[in-house]
């Protein structure tokens, strides 16, 4: 191995762990040992310093614990030029890197420097929650940590427009001659943030470790690997290295090359060590030493000197990644990673729906000679007939033609419309069915997007992903106010057959139900049964949506799962369920009880969309959805639940959900259904209210809507119990729960 990364990484290493001594000296002094430390809403302490150590940070004190470990892992910086053959000193002198960076790092926040201006810090756990779909199903098939800069601003667009095309998740710490990869793009006026899959964390190096605590977390929470000891340590590691296909894009010389000598600085070398740890590969586009033998990293450890236009297709070759871009005749970028990007009124060209104009999407199946495969209509005005910040109505009608298409299929196609447009870098879009509201940018329409582009995306992308169901597919766009009328009420009107048709459908009508373990790449052990009424517990997967990817991929992960003998219709047990959950487990559960909380619950990967948890003092259940950081009955935050139920375990009294599970007739149905329901958050409440009071009409008990406590009636416990008692609630008269 290279002496100059060896020398260099431990030096960094050592420098690290000097500096972070000093620092929480310093804060001891001023804050006693006792002094709270944490990152903001994590049920993981320190994350790094448990998942590799098993040290729960929760005072300065500990911290030092921490950092006792850390220097006892540092190796002596050698003193002579000798060819050093293994990475063991080297690699634990990024353990001790890592660990000295994350207090650093969290010494920011009990000083009050929390992150400004472009800066996110650390990543709560419920945003981990929320990627974690992504990063299960395939939509983020990895992340790059790039750390420094791009000699140009152009450069540093080109780059991370690269990784936003191929999906991958962009982490960016550090800086190189003081400016940083994440200011070059909020000079561009690049929007950064989770949902544009650009993470700036903060300037300084170790803010880079946030990358690596989020890659550990990962872990812990949908491997259901628990921290403790060396073992655990070791399955983190290389879970990590299994299956968050993650790598580092070093960028930027920091120091002039002296015959050979090193282009980093020993902080850039210390941190780039610890991440080798993980099975991270280092990508840099300056000529640093190279570390090209296989050992901890899949393939290479270090390559260098890589040309900045081959630096994500090498790094994705290192990192051994399969990723397939779609190749679609349009002229801006396209890709997940411009998903979330909004397009502003001053940034605006044109925009359709929403509040301004009539607008609809609407997908049909056809017989296959009445499809002319890749057809596009333009029915009124193109984007480059209206006034700039103009507004067009827009009606959308997708037609496609399969042999194995079915009419159910349509809602299910029809829903990615929107994933489909969004994807155009300059496209933004929210909405469904007759209210889409879309806005396309000035720049894509000075690169020349035009509504046949709009079109385009769609034939290819049905095709491309739905090509096991999908033959033939052609696209209708109305922009003429006149001609959008009618065939937007013939909208609307599938739209209400189709509910109906839907709304009836009920477990006892099927024989088959679907399995989901996309989740499985990230939590081995987790299996979600899928019926009619019990979407998945992410929320993005119903019965229709199993049963059209089954057609479409008849070896992928939804697979039909035949009920058999019904073992208990009341806990919702069936033979045929049962032995499918023990084998797709690996033998890991036995059985599992579709409508229960309480005996043989479904297991939870960790992507749930909400919490069901037992309350035993008001014999009910409390409900709390992800993005609720606050205080809740069982005095425990979202973050602490889903750390204990996640990574495919059963949790009796615990369970993981979708949204649309709440207002089911099935479910906790064996518990007492929504009749159990004490509490919930507000904006829970708020958000499914409609479904919740047609819900409670159902089942004649509309008094219970204002009977459901939120964090504005209580937050403990004992003032939860004193609510209830004073409404009345029926749970307090229902069987014992326990």
């Amino acid at each position: 191995m290279s002496r100059i990364i060896a020398r260099a990484a431990i030096r960094g290493a050592h420098g690290y762990v000097e500096q972070a001594e000093k620092q929480l000296s310093e804060a001891i002094e001023a804050y006693g040992p006792q002094k709270k430390v944490e990152f903001p809403n994590t049920a993981y302490f320190l994350p790094l310093i448990l998942a590799l150590t098993g040290i729960e940070v929760k005072t300065l004190a500990d911290a030092e614990k921490a950092l006792a470990h850390a220097r006892s892992l540092l190796p002596p910086v050698p003193a002579d030029s000798r060819w050093l053959p293994y990475l063991g000193p080297t690699l634990d002198a990024g353990i001790a890197t890592l660990i000295a960076q994350e207090i650093i790092e969290a010494l920011k926040y009990v000083r009050g420097e929390e992150p400004e201006g472009i800066w996110l810090g650390f990543t709560d756990d419920t945003i981990l929650r929320t990627q974690g779909i992504k990063l299960v199903d395939g939509r983020m098939p990895g992340f790059a940590a790039c750390v420094g800069a791009l000699p140009t601003v152009e450069e540093a667009v080109e780059l991370a427009r690269s990784l936003q095309e191929r999906n991958i998740l962009v982490f960016m710490a550090s800086h190189t001659g003081g400016v940083s990869m994440a200011e070059q793009l909020a000079e561009a006026g690049i929007e950064m943030n989770w949902d544009t899959f650009l993470v700036p964390y903060g300037k300084d190096t170790s803010a880079a470790v946030h990358a690596l605590n989020f890659a550990a977390r990962a872990a812990m929470t949908f491997g259901g690997i628990k921290p403790g000891d060396l073992e655990a340590a070791r399955k983190i590691l290389l879970y990590n290295k299994e299956r968050v296909h993650a790598f580092v894009l070093a960028l930027g010389a920091d120091l002039p090359s002296q015959n050979g000598g090193q282009l980093l600085t020993d902080e850039k070398y210390a941190t780039a060590a610890g991440a080798i740890n993980f099975g991270f590969p280092v990508v840099a586009d300056v000529p640093i030493p190279q570390i090209l033998p296989r050992g901890i990293c899949t393939y290479e450890h270090v390559v260098s000197g890589i040309p900045r236009d081959k630096l994500v297709p090498k790094a994705i070759e290192v990192r051994g990644l399969k990723i397939k871009v779609s190749e679609i005749p349009i002229p801006v970028p396209y890709g997940a990673g411009f998903e979330g990007e909004r397009v502003r009124k001053e940034q605006m060209h044109v925009q359709f729906g929403g509040k301004y104009t009539d607008s609809f999407e609407l997908l049909r199946g056809r017989p296959m000679s009445e499809v002319e495969d890749g057809k596009i209509t333009l029915i009124g005005p193109d984007i480059d007939q209206v006034e700039e910040g103009g507004a067009l109505p827009l009606g959308v009608i997708v037609e496609v033609a399969g042999r194995r298409f079915k009419e159910d299929f349509e809602p299910v196609l029809e829903r990615r419309i929107h994933e489909y447009a969004s994807w155009a870098n300059g496209v933004f879009h929210m909405g469904q069915r007759a209210i889409p509201w879309i806005r396309i940018s000035k720049e894509a329409f000075q690169k020349g997007f035009r509504l046949k582009h709009y079109g385009e995306i769609l034939v290819h992308k049905f095709k491309e992903d739905f090509g096991g169901i999908v033959d033939k597919v052609q696209v209708t766009l109305i922009t003429d106010p006149d001609k959008i009328k009618e065939p937007l009420e013939e909208a609307k009107a599938i739209y209400r057959r189709r509910d109906e048709r839907i709304a009836g459908l009920k477990d006892e009508d099927v024989e088959l139900f679907y399995s989901c373990i996309l989740c499985q790449s990230y939590a081995p052990t987790h299996v979600c049964v899928v019926t009619p009424q019990r979407l998945g517990l992410c929320g993005a997967y119903t019965w229709l949506d199993c049963a059209a990817s089954f057609e479409m991929d008849p070896h992928g992960p939804n697979q039909p799962i035949k009920k058999g003998d019904t073992i208990d219709p009341v806990l919702g047990q069936w033979r045929g369920v049962n032995e499918y959950v023990k084998r797709a487990s690996d033998g890991n559960l036995e059985k599992v009880s579709m409508y229960s909380i309480m005996q043989d619950p479904q297991t939870s990967c960790g992507c749930f969309e909400c919490i069901v948890a037992v309350l035993p003092e008001a014999n009910g259940v409390m409900i709390v959805n992800r993005e609720y950081t606050g205080d809740t009955p069982i005095g425990m935050p979202f973050s602490t639940m889903a750390g204990q139920i996640g990574g495919g375990v059963q949790t009796p009294g615990f369970l993981g959900i979708g949204k649309l599970y709440i207002t089911s007739e099935k479910f906790i149905s064996a518990e007492g259904g929504i009749r159990r329901v004490v509490w919930m958050p507000k904006e829970l409440k708020e958000e499914i209210s409609d479904r919740l009071k047609a819900r409670l009409e159902e089942i004649g008990a509309p008094e219970l809507l204002e009977k459901i406590a939120t964090e504005e009636e209580a937050v403990e416990s004992e003032k939860l119990l004193e609510f209830l008692q004073k409404v009345n609630h029926p749970a307090l008269e229902m069987e014992s729960l326990i």
